[in-house]
């Protein structure tokens, strides 16, 4: 019971922090169609673009986040949430109440972070996947061992 009304709040949480993350991701969209100074100068210009690189980002990431808590939110309605996508075993509510969108325990997101693979996208880093499975798999490839005529 303890458990189910810990998730009930993280649940709450979440609709907040999204209902927050959509208000910036769309307010950022907004702005960032405004005038600039017909006369600006070197400096302006770099000071201008380096804080449109800035909010870029800042946009990215909450957009990224936004994604994360979306699924946590469908999560929660299939019953599935706060069970590491891994091992399937519960994932600790201390960890959900530092990460609420946690989507792995924290042994498998270790394990995770070792090979290099995202914690956080469970549809994955296809390439760094690739790259990984490449490293276990290392040997050499011939041109004539290629059946390249199907």
């Amino acid at each position: 019971m303890v458990r189910k009304d810990a998730i009930i709040r993280l649940h709450k949480q979440l609709l907040n922090r999204r209902d927050e993350l959509k208000k910036l991701v769309s307010d950022s969209s907004e702005g960032s169609s405004g005038s600039q100074s017909s006369v600006e100068d070197s400096g302006d210009a770099a000071i201008r673009e380096r804080r449109q690189d800035l909010e870029s980002h800042l946009a990215e990431i909450e957009y990224k986040e936004l994604m994360q808590i979306r699924r946590a939110i469908s999560l929660i309605q299939e019953g599935r949430y706060g069970h590491c996508e891994s091992c399937n075993k519960n994932i600790p509510i201390a960890r959900l109440k530092a990460v609420p969108y946690a989507m792995f325990c924290v042994s498998c997101a270790e394990q995770r972070e070792s090979m290099g693979l995202s914690t956080h996208d469970v549809h994955g880093d296809w390439e760094n996947a690739y790259e990984f499975e490449g490293r276990l798999n290392d040997q050499e490839v011939r041109i004539h061992d290629l059946d390249l005529e199907k």
